[in-house]
C-alpha cells in the first residue's frame, strides 16, 4: 500500500493527456458549430476553451476511469473521452459558482462573469457591464451542463451502455446544484452547525467529486452490487476529507497555488466545517470576532490574519486536518476485500492521498 508520505504522481495510462486531447477535439467542434451560427459567439467558445482546458486536476474523470477499470472494464478511448464530460459539469458548478460568491478569480484568471463584464467595458455597450457578464456567466454556465450531455453521448460507447451509467450521472448533477442551494441557504441564513456544514459539504462537492463518477465507472462496466457498495463506502468519507482540504486552502492556501485571494471564503462567509467548529470551539471575544467579520467582503488582509488566528487558536484547524486523514484512512480501508483490479486499487489507493494532500 503507498503511504501519504510517498505518494507518486498519479497519471498511469497517460490518462491526464489522454482527456485534455478528448476535450480539445470537442470545444474546436463546438468552436466550428459556433463560428457557423454567428461570429459574435467565438468569445464563447474562447472563453470555455480557455476554462476548461487552461487548468484543473481532472480528478473527477481520473476516478470515474479507475471505477471502471476497478470493475473490469477494458480501456478504450470511447470510455476516456466519455468520461471527459464530468469536466464540463465540473465547469458549470465553477462558473456558477463564482457568479453566486462575486468571486473575481478562478484559477488566477478573472473570473467568467468579471471576463465579459469586462468585454462589455472595452466594446463601450450599452447598459451595466456587470449585469451583462453576470448574464453571460449563468449561460456559460448552462451551456457547459448542456456539453456535458453531448459528450457523454457523443463518445463513441455503445448507447445501451451508455443507458446503463444516466441514472448515475443525472443524480450527480442534481446533487452539486441542490448542495450548491443548501450552500447559499446556510450564508444567509447564519446557519453555522457542523452537521448543516457536513451536509453542504457532501451534496455540494463530496459526492460529485468522487462517489458519483466512481459509480459512474461502475455502471459503465456493469459492475456487481459489492463493488459499488465498496465505492460508495471509499467514495462518501473521501469526498468529504476532499471537501476538508478545499475549506482550509479557502482560508489558509497560498494565492500563488490556488489562483484565489488570501482568505476568500472568509470574505464569501462560506459557513465551512472547519468555520463551524472553530465557532464552537473559540472562546468569547475570538467567536464574537469571527461570527461578526464573517462575510464582510471588505476584510483587509489584517482582519483576515486575525480571523485565521481565531480559528487556529480554537483548535479547530488541528481537529481539521485530524478529520482529514481519518476519512481518508477510512476511505483505503473501504476498499480491501472488494476484489478489484489490482492495477486499479493501488490508483485508487494513491488518488486518495492526491486529493487529500494537495495544495491547490
Amino acid at each position: 500500500m503507498t503511504s501519504a508520505a510517498s505518494v507518486p504522481p498519479v497519471d498511469r495510462a497517460g490518462l491526464r493527456q489522454r482527456i485534455d486531447k478528448a476535450l480539445a477535439a470537442f470545444l474546436s467542434d463546438r468552436r466550428r458549430w459556433m463560428a457557423a451560427v454567428d461570429d459574435v459567439l467565438l468569445p464563447v467558445a474562447e472563453a470555455l476553451e480557455a476554462f476548461v482546458l487552461g487548468g484543473g486536476k481532472r480528478l473527477r474523470p481520473a476516478f470515474a476511469y479507475w471505477g471502471y477499470r476497478g470493475a473490469g472494464g477494458i480501456d478504450s478511448d470511447q470510455v476516456v473521452t466519455s468520461l471527459a464530460a464530468l469536466e464540463f459539469v465540473q465547469a458549470s458548478a465553477l462558473i456558477h459558482d463564482d457568479l453566486i460568491d462575486s468571486s473575481d478569480t478562478r484559477r488566477g484568471e478573472p473570473a467568467v462573469h468579471r471576463r465579459f463584464a469586462e468585454r462589455h467595458r472595452a466594446a463601450a455597450w450599452a447598459g451595466d457591464p456587470d449585469a451583462f457578464g453576470e448574464a453571460a456567466a449563468i449561460l456559460l454556465g448552462d451551456l457547459s451542463l448542456v456539453w456535458s450531455d453531448e459528450l457523454l453521448h457523443s463518445g463513441g460507447l455503445d448507447p445501451a451502455t451508455v443507458a446503463r451509467a444516466r441514472p448515475v450521472f443525472d443524480e450527480m448533477r442534481t446533487e452539486v446544484t441542490v448542495g450548491q442551494y443548501l450552500d447559499i441557504v446556510a450564508q444567509v441564513s447564519g446557519d453555522d452547525s457542523v452537521e448543516r456544514a457536513s451536509k453542504v459539504a457532501r451534496y455540494k462537492s463530496a459526492k460529485y467529486t468522487v462517489e458519483r463518477p466512481l459509480l459512474l465507472g461502475a455502471a459503465l462496466a456493469g459492475a456487481a452490487e459489492p463493488v459499488r457498495r465498496a465505492y460508495s463506502a471509499y467514495g462518501l468519507p473521501l469526498g468529504e476529507a476532499f471537501q476538508l482540504r478545499d475549506d482550509i486552502l479557502g482560508v489558509y492556501g497560498d494565492p500563488g497555488q490556488t489562483g484565489k485571494p488570501a482568505g476568500d471564503d472568509l470574505r464569501e462567509g462560506k459557513r465551512t466545517w472547519l468555520v463551524a467548529t472553530a465557532l464552537r470551539a473559540a472562546d468569547p471575544a475570538g467567536r464574537a470576532l469571527l461570527a461578526g467579520r464573517l462575510g464582510d467582503p471588505n476584510l483587509d488582509p489584517e482582519l483576515v490574519d486575525r480571523l485565521r488566528g481565531v480559528i487556529r487558536d480554537s483548535g479547530a484547524l488541528a481537529r481539521t486536518e485530524e478529520r482529514i486523514a481519518d476519512l481518508t484512512e477510512t476511505a483505503v480501508a473501504a476498499l480491501a476485500g472488494a476484489e478489484l483490479d489490482a492495477e486499479a486499487e493501488q490508483v485508487l489507493i494513491d488518488l486518495a492521498y492526491v486529493a487529500t494532500r494537495r495544495t491547490d
